[in-house]
């Protein structure tokens, strides 16, 4: 993400134009946007016309740059860009103010975010800015029959694609070669920095040779890790171990599997930890609260316009209120994507917890 200018306006608003750069920058912006912010771009409109030539036509498209009072934003994953709707309220044309309007944001593309910014979406816009310079990451974890190719991004890891073959030696050594084949080949076509080779027992050692036997241009770029599974359990356990986060400065979603797996051993032994928001405010409220671990997608419902639970009713505690009370309290606070897997487990916790610094009972 590059930051292109900050300005500071009335109150506590600030205007602050950035340029997505990755579809992970992309989905960053998700979580920036929230109903209430003006966001400004460039755009094209359909524009009527009352006149007899463009009366079939339903309108000509217009290049404008508009300003929109936003209302909802929509992550389009695998069509790599943001969409933003809302009311225009600035625009060269005077007869498109107060109409609604979508703005699709793609990479490269440059907006502006006037609005009263919130503490954890200025460290998620710093997350953004710092992994641009982070390496791009391959996990490939492979055993007797299957392997798998996940891509790291801040958002989660994506399984790239696997392959099954024949398990075994011997007579079956064709079929396992074939495998060691596909999956080298399969790397040889990603544009990665780095890539993790991982798997349980001798298979993987096994799958290197083959790799610096016939694509030598690779084997500067791997790192082997023993697991004791592959696909996304053996991503989890990679991300757990800090592989990634050897290659890359700083890995979010390994930062978060590790902070799932201590707050998970904590609530096994009754141990300093808090979850479901009840439990968590009343541990902000003592002071107790050493790290906050909460959902994107809890923050995004509750500061969106819907800011209702699944029964229809209003929420009864603020979450940013606790967010708030734990770091004026001296609490850190670590937002989760729902796109990982640890991620899935914070969700099914109510989508908030915390590591505590004692036992509140």
């Amino acid at each position: 993400m590059q930051i292109h200018d900050r300005t500071s306006l009335d109150g506590n608003r600030e205007r602050i134009t950035l340029v997505p750069e990755s579809l992970d920058d992309l989905w960053h912006l998700t979580y920036l946007l929230e109903p209430g912010d003006s966001v400004a771009g460039d755009t094209t409109r359909r524009i009527q016309r009352a006149d007899d030539q463009m009366r079939d036509t339903g309108g000509e498209r217009e290049h404008m740059h508009i300003t929109l009072d936003v209302e909802d934003v929509e992550f389009h994953r695998f069509a790599n860009r943001v969409r933003v709707g809302g009311v225009i309220t600035d625009c060269s044309r005077e007869d498109q103010l107060g109409l609604h309007h979508t703005i699709n944001v793609e990479e490269r593309d440059k907006i502006s975010i006037e609005k009263e910014w919130k503490r954890d979406q200025l460290d998620r816009l710093d997350d953004a800015v710092e992994a641009t310079e982070n390496p791009d990451v391959a996990i490939a974890t492979v055993e007797e029959g299957q392997a798998h190719i996940h891509t790291v991004a801040q958002y989660g890891a994506d399984e790239y694609t696997s392959f099954t073959g024949t398990t075994g030696k011997g007579e079956y050594a064709g079929g396992r070669t074939e495998l060691f084949e596909q999956l080298a080949s399969a790397l040889s076509h990603l544009d990665v920095d780095a890539i993790i080779l991982a798997g349980p027992g001798f298979t993987k050692q096994d799958a290197y040779d083959h790799i610096a036997e016939n694509y030598s241009e690779l084997t500067d770029l791997i790192t082997q890790v023993d697991v004791s599974a592959v696909g996304d359990r053996g991503v989890h356990e990679v991300l757990k171990r800090g592989a990634v986060a050897e290659v890359q400065e700083e890995t979010r979603i390994g930062e978060e599997a590790e902070l799932i797996d201590e707050l998970m051993r904590r609530m096994a032994e009754g141990a300093k930890a808090a979850y479901g928001i009840e439990e968590v405010a009343k541990a902000a409220d003592f002071g107790a609260v050493e790290r906050l671990l909460v959902l994107d997608e809890r923050l995004r419902k509750e500061r969106g316009a819907l800011g209702e639970d699944e029964a229809g009713g209003e929420w009864a505690i603020d979450v940013n209120e606790v967010i708030t009370d734990v770091e004026r309290k001296g609490g850190d606070v670590t937002v989760f994507s729902h796109e990982f897997a640890p991620g899935e487990q914070l969700s099914n916790l109510g989508g908030i917890a915390a590591l505590l610094r004692y036992r509140l009972e």
